[in-house]
């Protein structure tokens, strides 16, 4: 047997493998060009069975074949020494390569047989697989001095162990990101991402989106509790270029102020007491998406410059560490509060402000949203029908009037817990009939109309001694009031039937002493 190269030129092919180079066929290739034989194999170890896993010289199929160890009595013996193998010429152990060599015609068995253990350096030296060489020249590994297999095995365990490492963080990287998206998805959808409604309102909102969604600019999205910001941040992030990337929400009213720099950061384990392990941050769990930072306005000031750093540079550095990372995540905030009173009252700071806020969006409250309350109510009605299994579900259409009246404080998740309990109790009631309808007395929010005195006493000992704008007064006043309670105190209905703006029909009530208040 003639050696082609010296194991030097093996090492120096094995240190210049790239990335892509970096795989198991290649270092079987390298080493063919080290040591001529029939065959030669890497197996690596899954448990009690060797998988082979790059080859030269067997039959394509042995690929697919997985040799348990303690049925291969030539691979045991391999597996269980540290040293590198060679079997006797006469050794009566059967080969589990016997009719696989492609350079072989017919079934005779392989005439030389060696194998090299590789064993990790890490990990107690836990076995990683083995080498096997084969060839029908009987005399083949003979000249092999042992000292020169020692190094052939330390060259290919490492590089097996190097590239084992490599997959594994690839597999794990794969594997998170698919993680993370898939439950991005799947938290998407049970949550629901549709924005319903049809309001002027709601209109310019959706256009908004679209809008600020293309670009990578900051969002402060401000509006009444239960309006339902978090949902306008899953459309931004959805329509955004980064919605295969993960969408991170981090809830700052509930951070307790001395562990708020860890949930946003992370931390180095023993960093403080209890940190008994390391533990990315929300900023880390973020990078390449977004990051929702619901409840901004509750975040201490202390945070609040920590923040606005990283907002500047983009970089993170986790508490225990003294080095930084750069992250990439887009950022976007949600808050019930007025930021500009919290700025002008120094409760929060200004510069941390303007950089959220480079695209504000406010999200209107459901009494400023026309005929949504219907269609929401709607969609909280199918998903109600289903978890209470029933199969129709609707409102009559006083109770339709009733949702429509009321003024909502809750907003879009009062009205949810409103259908959900109505529909229970609906049932209940009518668990006889196929179709379940939704009456008032289900609902447990009321109307009621408070009408201050009229500005002016229409009475005909008066009304000779009042001047026209009294009498103008007098005369809206009563036909409004006539009109509300026809409608049910609906403004909206009421100024259509007066053929008049809604706006201005609020105003002139306004100025005459009617309003309208609902309650629960």
């Amino acid at each position: 047997m003639m050696l082609k190269k010296s194991l030097l030129d093996v090492a120096l092919a094995l240190t210049k493998a790239s990335s892509v180079d970096h795989n198991f066929s290649y270092l079987l290739s390298c080493i063919n060009d080290w040591l001529e034989c029939d065959a030669v194999a890497l197996l690596l170890k899954q448990g009690d069975v060797l998988k082979p896993v790059a080859l030269h010289g067997l039959s394509d199929d042995t690929l697919g074949r997985r040799f348990k160890i303690a049925e291969h009595p030539r691979l045991f013996e391999i597996c269980r020494g540290s040293e590198p193998l060679k079997f006797a010429k006469d050794c009566g152990l059967p080969d589990p390569y016997d009719g696989l060599l492609q350079s072989q015609h017919g079934d005779f068995p392989v005439h030389a047989c060696m194998g090299v253990p590789l064993l990790s350096s890490k990990d107690n030296n836990e076995l990683l697989g083995v080498l096997t060489f084969d060839s029908l020249d009987e005399h083949a590994f003979d000249a092999l001095a042992m000292n020169e297999l020692n190094q052939l095995k330390q060259l290919a365990a490492g590089y097996v162990e190097h590239a084992l490492t490599l997959q594994h963080f690839m597999q794990h990287a794969q594997h998170s990101h698919q993680v993370a998206q898939q439950l991005n998805l799947e938290a998407l959808t049970r949550e629901g991402v549709e924005i319903i409604g049809n309001s002027q309102a709601m209109q310019t909102l959706k256009n908004d989106i679209q809008l600020v969604a293309a670009s990578e600019f900051s969002v402060l999205i401000q509006g009444d509790t239960g309006v339902g910001k978090e949902l306008v941040a899953r459309n931004i992030h959805l329509n955004s270029k980064r919605r295969d990337m993960p969408l991170i929400h981090l809830n700052c009213a509930s951070l307790p102020e001395n562990l708020a720099e860890s949930e946003f950061f992370g931390h180095s384990k023993g960093a403080f007491t209890g940190a008994h392990t390391a533990r990315q941050g929300k900023f880390q769990l973020a990078d390449g998406g977004t990051l929702f930072l619901d409840e901004i306005g509750e975040l201490p000031l202390a945070m609040q410059s920590k923040l606005l750093r990283v907002l500047q540079s983009g970089e993170v550095q986790t508490v225990g560490e003294d080095q930084s990372r750069y992250v990439d995540v887009r950022v976007i905030a949600a808050t019930n509060r007025d930021l500009k009173q919290e700025v002008a009252a120094g409760r929060f700071r200004a510069d941390l402000y303007h950089r959220l806020s480079v695209y504000p969006l406010h999200v209107a409250p459901l009494k400023e949203r026309d005929n949504d309350v219907i269609l929401l109510a709607g969609f909280f009605i199918e998903q109600t029908s289903k978890k209470l299994a029933i199969k129709q579900l609707k409102l009559s259409s006083d109770t339709q009037l009733l949702l429509r009246q009321y003024d909502w404080p809750g907003n879009v998740r009062e009205l949810e817990h409103v259908i959900s309990r109505a529909a229970l109790k609906a049932k209940q009631q009518q668990w006889q009939q196929s179709i379940v309808t939704i009456e008032p007395e289900h609902c447990d929010i009321a109307k009621t109309a408070v009408a201050a005195p009229s500005p002016v006493a229409v009475n005909e000992q008066k009304a000779t001694r009042l001047s026209l704008k009294e009498a103008t007064d007098a005369f809206s006043y009563q036909l409004i009031m006539q009109q509300l309670e026809l409608h049910n105190l609906n403004w909206a209905a009421t100024a259509r039937s007066l053929s008049v703006d809604r706006a201005n029909l609020v105003r002139l009530a306004k100025r005459l002493g009617i309003s309208v208040k609902k309650s629960v």
